[in-house]
C-alpha cells in the first residue's frame, strides 16, 4: 500500500506537466483504487473506514458543519486529510439563498450567505463579485477546496423549479456572473463546479423524480450553453451534469447517464475538465440497473454518492469485467489528480 500511496501522490504532484510517466503511475493501481477515485462520497459521522479504502472526495453538507466552531471545522477537515493516503477533494454546495451548507452556521458566518440575485439586485455585479469572493475565502480558510457552485442555469420564471437557485436573469448576465464568480474562487484557491450542466430550464426536481426536457437543442446553444461557456473559458474545474432526461440530446437516459450529453460537453463546449454527476442517489437514476457502471462510461469522471460501498463494489466489478475500459478509468483517475494537484495541499 505504502508504493501505491507513493506512486499515486507523485501522479498527482506531476499530471500538470501532461507526462507520460504520470499515466504509468496511475496505471499501477488496483482497480479498486481507481473506483474509489471516483467517488464522492455523502459526508457521515465516522468517515475513517471509507477514508482508508481510498474515496476521492468528501461532500459536506448543513449537518456536516452544524453547532462546530471555525476552528471545529478546520480540524475536522484536517482529520480527513490527516486519515487519506490519497489527499481528498472536499467539496460542498455554497451557493447562497437556499442552499447554504457552511454560512448556515451562526458560528462561521453571523447570517446566511443570500442568493446570487439578492446581490444583483442591490448592488449590480460588483455585489454579486464581492459575495463570491466572501464565500471563496470562507470554505478556504475551513479547508474546503471545491465549491459546488456557481448554478449555471438559466430561469427567469419564478414558477421553475430552479429559479430561486439561479441568478434569475438572461442568459448574457448569468454568463457574466459565471465568468466572475470563478475568478473569484480561484482567487481564493477555491474549485468551482459548474452546474447542473446542459441546463435545467424549468424542469421539475429530479430529486423527487424523472425530469423530460423537451426543448429544441438551438435554445441550449443560444442560451443554456452560454453560462457554461463562460465559465469553462475562466477554467472551471468541474461541471456537473443533471439527472434531466434532454430529449434533444438523448430521448432514453438521463443526461448524467447519457455519452451523448457528455459528447456535447466535450466536443460542442470544447471541455476537458473533471465531470461530476449530480447526487446518484436522486430519485431519478434510482430505478436504473448498473447506474454507476452507465455513469462512469458516460464520461463522468466522479460521481456523488451516498452509499460508497455499493458504488465501489460496482465499478470495481466493471473495471474487471470489462463493462468498464482501462482507458476510460485511467483518464478519469487522471482528471481527479490533475484537480488534486492544484488545488491541495498536504
Amino acid at each position: 500500500m505504502k508504493v501505491k500511496k507513493i506512486l499515486v501522490l507523485a501522479s498527482a504532484a506531476m499530471l500538470l506537466c501532461s507526462c507520460g510517466a504520470e499515466r504509468g503511475a496511475v496505471e499501477t493501481m488496483t482497480a479498486e483504487e481507481k473506483a474509489a477515485q471516483l467517488l464522492l462520497v455523502r459526508c457521515e459521522p465516522d468517515m475513517s473506514g471509507i477514508i482508508e479504502r481510498g474515496a476521492g472526495g468528501i461532500v459536506m453538507f448543513a449537518r456536516d458543519f452544524e453547532d462546530l466552531t471555525r476552528d471545529e471545522v478546520i480540524e475536522k477537515i484536517e482529520g480527513f486529510q490527516k486519515d487519506a493516503d490519497i489527499p481528498l477533494i472536499i467539496a460542498t454546495d455554497e451557493e447562497g439563498g437556499t442552499v447554504v451548507r457552511v454560512s448556515s452556521n451562526p458560528y462561521l458566518r453571523h447570517e446566511p450567505f443570500e442568493s446570487p440575485a439578492y446581490y444583483y439586485r442591490s448592488g449590480g455585479m460588483d455585489g454579486l463579485i464581492n459575495a463570491a469572493a466572501e464565500r471563496s475565502e470562507l470554505l478556504a480558510e475551513l479547508g474546503v477546496n471545491m465549491n459546488l457552485a456557481p448554478v449555471a442555469d438559466v430561469s427567469t420564471d419564478p414558477d421553475d423549479f430552479i429559479y430561486k437557485r439561479s441568478l434569475g436573469e438572461d442568459a448574457e448576465t448569468t454568463a457574466q456572473y459565471v465568468a466572475e464568480a470563478v475568478k473569484a474562487a480561484k482567487r481564493s484557491g477555491i474549485a468551482s463546479c459548474l452546474k447542473h450542466f446542459p441546463g435545467y430550464g424549468s424542469n421539475a426536481d429530479t430529486h423527487t423524480g424523472s425530469a423530460v426536457d423537451t426543448r429544441p437543442f438551438d435554445e441550449f446553444v443560444n442560451k443554456d450553453f452560454l453560462p457554461f461557456e463562460a465559465g469553462i473559458a475562466e477554467g472551471a474545474e468541474a461541471v456537473l451534469v443533471s439527472h434531466n432526461i434532454v430529449t434533444c440530446m438523448d430521448k432514453e437516459l438521463p443526461a448524467s447517464l447519457s455519452p451523448s450529453v457528455h459528447n456535447v460537453l466535450r466536443t460542442n463546449l470544447k471541455y476537458n475538465g473533471l465531470v461530476i454527476t449530480d447526487d446518484m442517489d436522486m430519485d431519478a437514476v434510482g430505478t436504473y440497473e448498473e447506474a454507476y457502471i452507465k455513469a462512469v462510461n458516460a464520461g463522468n469522471d466522479m460521481l456523488i454518492v451516498s452509499d460508497f460501498e455499493k458504488a465501489l463494489n460496482e465499478i470495481t466489478g466493471g473495471i474487471n469485467d470489462g463493462s468498464i475500459s482501462e482507458s476510460t478509468v485511467n483518464t478519469a483517475v487522471e482528471r481527479i489528480m490533475r484537480v488534486k494537484s492544484e488545488f491541495i495541499k498536504k
